[in-house]
């Protein structure tokens, strides 16, 4: 008898090491060798709130759906616990978490797991919503942090809206926190070819390749893309000068926005939130002290709430400043408290629609064509060249003023975006059509399995 079973894993990682997509990885590679286990789904990354506080740096989950015979279950739990404690980066801020749930994912986890990627999540609950689950549960520790990850990557199933695709490659052990041996030659070669389908590669504005972290971690370069076969061409595209140990294909959730909640009134604002609202600008917009610009949007409600861009978004900050009182805009961004007080941290912007903004001016001389001098209030004009004089009759004419900005969506350069942020290149490739695809063959390749990606 064969059973679909999926398992969670969070909190592997802190700021100080480790990767919780490199210990997925090892674990998959343990399931492939069981030789009993059918993946149902390519390994899923789950992004969650990127503005939790105690976060690391990408706050991701990752899932493996599998269909194993049932007497294999008991084992695989073994081997995948096993194999998680022994390559976690464990010190006195990683909670290690793996969920087990056997066959299908309930509606109220998904609908959890939802509210993970949106707001702030008490652990209360999510133990609550993994007893009602039946979901095992295995913890390192008392803290249980690691359950609200665990359990809300098994609850994202990434089968309804948009989704993407990132592959990512590790290096071996013996290179972790050298300088990443890749020729950016070809990055920028195989973003030319690759694009609109893969995205993010580079930052042309800085000539900065984004697809290589900075940090000591296992990964030594991440493509995403719309396809997993996009993202094999790209990968032989790609030239590295020193060896790869494995690369893994995720199904994940970054850049679709998925964390933005609507929100209509400012009152439903609550802190860590990720949230769209849209508003008036009711004050010009100011700049502060480090440079930073704030924005003073009104809702339908008559509430207020300062909006900050921060001076790294660049471009961003830039368009915003062309922003006038009685544009009405859409602001994305994460709710946080400064001085007991609510403010939104503006990652994009979308303008709906901009004011009309009207000058008026003295009007041109029938005679000559010069601007006219009004000779005051109700007295008329006097054309200073040809000395020709227009009575109270003529009027000052008005003009429409252009504006250095236009209606759309503004984003910050690509090295300011977050895991979840949709980029524009996106904006015309979303999901829309969910049904279920065919794994391709070559999704894993390690060293130690010896595979071929041809």
């Amino acid at each position: 008898m064969h059973i679909k079973m999926h398992i969670g894993i969070d909190d592997t990682d802190s700021l100080s090491g480790g990767c919780t997509t490199y210990v997925g990885a090892l674990v998959i590679e343990e399931l492939l060798k069981n030789g009993k286990v059918k993946f149902l789904d390519y390994p899923n990354l789950i992004r969650l709130n990127p503005n939790i506080p105690w976060k690391t740096r990408g706050n991701g989950a990752i899932a493996l759906r599998i269909e194993v015979t049932y007497d294999e279950v008991t084992k695989i739990e073994e081997e995948v616990i096993k194999k998680v404690l022994e390559n976690a980066y464990i010190d006195e801020n990683t909670e290690p978490t793996i969920a087990f749930l056997k066959g299908e994912v309930p509606i109220f986890l998904k609908e959890f797991a939802y509210e993970s990627v949106r707001r702030v999540i008490d652990i209360d609950q999510a133990v609550k919503i993994a007893e009602r689950s039946n979901l095992k549960l295995f913890t390192l520790n008392d803290k249980k942090r690691g359950i609200i990850g665990a359990i809300s990557a098994i609850g994202l199933t990434l089968d309804e809206g948009d989704y993407t695709f990132e592959l990512l490659a590790y290096r071996r052990k013996e290179n972790y926190g050298k300088k990443r041996e890749i020729d950016e030659k070809s990055v920028y070669e195989m973003d030319k070819l690759t694009s609109p389908y893969t995205f993010n590669n580079i930052d042309y504005e800085k000539n900065r390749i984004l697809i290589t972290p900075r940090g000591p971690d296992p990964v030594l370069f991440g493509i995403r893309g719309e396809s997993p076969e996009i993202l094999l061409t790209a990968f032989q595209k790609i030239k590295v000068y020193e060896p790869i140990e494995r690369w893994v294909i995720y199904k994940t959730n970054q850049g679709t926005d998925m964390h933005y909640m609507d929100i209509k009134r400012i009152k439903e604002l609550k802190c860590y939130d990720a949230v769209k609202l849209l508003g008036k600008i009711s004050s010009p917009p100011k700049i502060i002290k480090g440079g930073h610009l704030i924005l003073t949007i009104t809702d339908e409600c008559n509430d207020t709430i300062e909006c900050a861009i921060y001076e790294p978004t660049k471009r961003l900050k830039k368009m915003a400043m062309q922003l006038q009182c009685g544009d009405i805009i859409k602001v994305y961004g994460v709710v946080k408290e400064h001085n007991n007080t609510l403010t939104i941290n503006v990652e994009k912007l979308y303008v709906k629609k901009l004011e009309k903004i009207v000058r008026k001016r003295n009007p041109k001389c029938p005679v000559c064509g010069a601007t006219m001098k009004s000779e005051g209030k109700n007295k008329g004009f006097e054309c200073e060249k040809c000395k020709y004089k227009a009575g109270i009759n003529l009027r000052k004419e008005e003009e429409v003023v252009l504006r250095n900005i236009y209606e759309g969506i503004y984003l910050p350069p690509p090295r300011s975006h977050r895991h979840l942020t949709k980029p524009l290149i996106r904006y015309t490739n979303e999901r829309v059509n969910n049904s279920q695809q065919k794994m391709i063959k070559n999704w894993y390749w390690s060293e130690t399995l010896h595979a071929n990606i041809n």
